[in-house]
């Protein structure tokens, strides 16, 4: 059976699916590709002029990462494509690599390049199972990253909007940019009409006609009023024919200099590429019922940029607008992918002015469009409600790619989200606990501030890892709770919540320990994990920490006191601190 064939598991992905294919999903998946490529082939050019590319690299780029992720993709319905989170950064890398004036032919080559860095980093990580990596950027960072990037894309495109170029770099300069070209008077109002037109019509159909594409309606009448309104006689610009046919397999012909700023620049687009693969990849699979092999995604991910790279493409990422518009047109398998291909080599071949009248504006319509939804406002509220700690933390990602550009702001993302794991684990949630009458359990005094106590026992809970970054707060904290009058006799540990102890945090344990034996108060532990109690052992703190301070359970402790003691539940009152 093919099922029992041991060769089946070499077998790329998408491969695996045309061998188990269904005659029944055919229909649907070319159905699915024309309508996928009539939201292709605008996307593809408006985003490659984003990325500071002739528009006819983003029809080349489609091409190859759709045959490519056929091949190598798992998920059957998943679409890759150029990219509007993506097109700044590609630009950012690229543009300040060529000379003031532009060598488009250089761009292309520098793009390709850094295409291919990033199919050879993404196919090496899925390889290596680093799919971990793209949780580097936590929600609210991503949130924050994603709030800057539609700003600074929103911006970027408005001179292009209203019909005129600006040479500013930066978010504020390119504003100021463009207030002083409407000041000077270089705006083109058959352009501003065409783009806010197109920008407004997006946006309608997208909100009470969603089943229409919306995008593909935008461009067939932005085309149709070049025609009527002569809009290329009225200062409006125009994509013009695109070069007939498909270019040779190339490999990029760049400085042995530029590999530096590039793979910079690719490890932050591949970032980016991952967690936007595994993100869409997750959602879809959720609900067609497929399972997410985010090693296998990483890996078709990074075949599709190879591919691309090889073409004059630049780096592609997954996208959940087009992969939703796939779904919604019946796609089965990856067959709509190379059916939407394919119809883009015949336009290629066949017809290459077919957008040779779309005015500019409208392409910065669509990118404009596409950077709104970035855009998560809501999200951003969310967070301000919920948790201001992490709302500042979206603010700082947000500020860093408004005032320091794309890449350094994806830097700064990664950077906050790691800091704030750091930070919790280095100040976790610490509290005393008590007995609530009628709640099983002991519980958070702060919570309960009227839960009993027993007097002379302390009970602490700290919610983290000991380890050297916060081993001496543990202790201080602890030595403070001792601090009051009469002293306790037992500071007990609730240690469950406490998943490593490492050799610095050991040290401070065993001269707490002597510094609470010294004031004839013991150290006690309760519920604390075996694999740490063995390095405990292992670190001989028992030469110090009497083996009998160790107990199974809370409950057993609290008895073992009782016991020694003969002490009873009190009602809390407040402890008078020494000194």
């Amino acid at each position: 059976m093919p099922g029992d064939d041991p060769t089946r598991r070499f077998v790329p992905p998408g491969l695996r699916t045309l061998l188990s294919y269904r005659r029944e999903w055919l229909v649907k998946d070319v159905v699915a590709g024309i309508v996928l490529t009539t939201l292709l082939v605008p996307q593809g050019m408006a985003y490659a002029e984003l990325a500071g590319l002739p528009a006819i690299t983003g029809l080349y780029t489609s091409v190859l990462c759709l045959l490519a992720y056929a091949v190598f993709g798992p998920s059957r319905i998943l679409v890759l494509g150029p990219d509007s989170s993506l097109g700044p950064m590609i630009a950012a890398t690229v543009l300040p690599l060529i000379a003031s004036g532009g060598d488009s032919g250089r761009a292309v080559a520098l793009a390709s390049m850094l295409s291919l860095m990033v199919g050879v980093i993404t196919v090496l990580a899925g390889v290596c199972r680093l799919g971990f990596v793209a949780d580097l950027i936590s929600k609210p960072t991503m949130i924050g990253y994603m709030n800057g990037l539609a700003l600074t894309i929103l911006i970027g495109q408005l001179p292009k909007l209203f019909g005129f170029k600006t040479d500013a770099d930066g978010l504020i300069a390119e504003f100021r940019a463009f207030v002083r070209g409407l000041a000077d008077g270089k705006a083109v109002p058959a352009a501003v009409a065409v783009g806010v037109a197109g920008i407004v019509l997006i946006l309608v159909l997208q909100r009470w006609l969603p089943k229409v594409p919306a995008v593909l309606v935008m461009v067939v009448l932005a085309i149709a009023a070049t025609s009527l309104f002569d809009l290329g006689g009225h200062g409006v610009s125009l994509v013009g024919e695109l070069p007939r046919g498909f270019p040779p397999l190339t490999f990029p012909d760049i400085r042995l200099d530029d590999l530096g700023p590039l793979f910079a620049g690719a490890l932050g687009i591949a970032l980016v590429s991952l967690a936007d693969t595994i993100s869409n990849a997750s959602a879809f699979a959720s609900r067609t019922g497929q399972e997410v092999r985010g090693n296998e995604e990483m890996t078709a991910i990074g075949a599709a940029n190879v591919a691309a790279g090889l073409f004059q493409g630049f780096p592609v990422s997954t996208s959940g607008s087009r992969t939703a518009v796939a779904e919604r047109a019946g796609a089965r398998s990856q067959l709509t992918g190379v059916v939407g291909a394919g119809l883009i080599i015949l336009m290629l071949v066949l017809l290459p002015g077919l957008f040779r009248n779309l005015p500019q504006p409208a392409l910065a319509a669509v990118v404009i469009t596409a950077s709104l939804s970035l855009a998560d406002l809501a999200g951003t509220a969310r967070l301000w409600k919920q948790r201001r700690t992490e709302f500042l933390l979206s603010i700082a990602a947000f500020l860093g790619v408004a005032l320091l550009g794309v890449l350094p702001g994806i830097a700064i993302a990664v950077g906050l989200s790691i800091l704030n794991v750091f930070r919790r684990a280095w100040w976790p949630y610490n509290t005393v606990l008590g007995r609530v009458p009628g709640l099983p359990g002991y519980h958070d005094i702060r919570s309960y501030p009227d839960a009993e106590q027993l007097p002379g026992l302390v009970i602490h809970r700290f919610d983290g890892p000991l380890f050297f970054a916060n081993a001496k707060a543990f202790r201080g904290e602890l030595m403070r709770l001792t601090r009051v009058e009469p002293p306790p006799r037992w500071v007990l540990l609730a240690a469950e919540p406490i998943t490593d102890v490492d050799t610095t945090a050991a040290d401070e344990l065993e001269e707490l320990d002597e510094a609470l034996n010294e004031q004839g108060i013991s150290l006690v532990f309760a519920e604390l994990k075996d694999p740490v109690r063995r390095k405990i052992e292992r670190y001989e703190l028992t030469r110090t920490i009497d083996p009998g301070h160790f107990f199974p359970t809370l409950e057993a402790a609290v008895a073992a006191y009782r016991e020694r003691t003969g002490a009873e539940w009190t009602a809390a009152t407040e402890a008078k601190p020494v000194g």
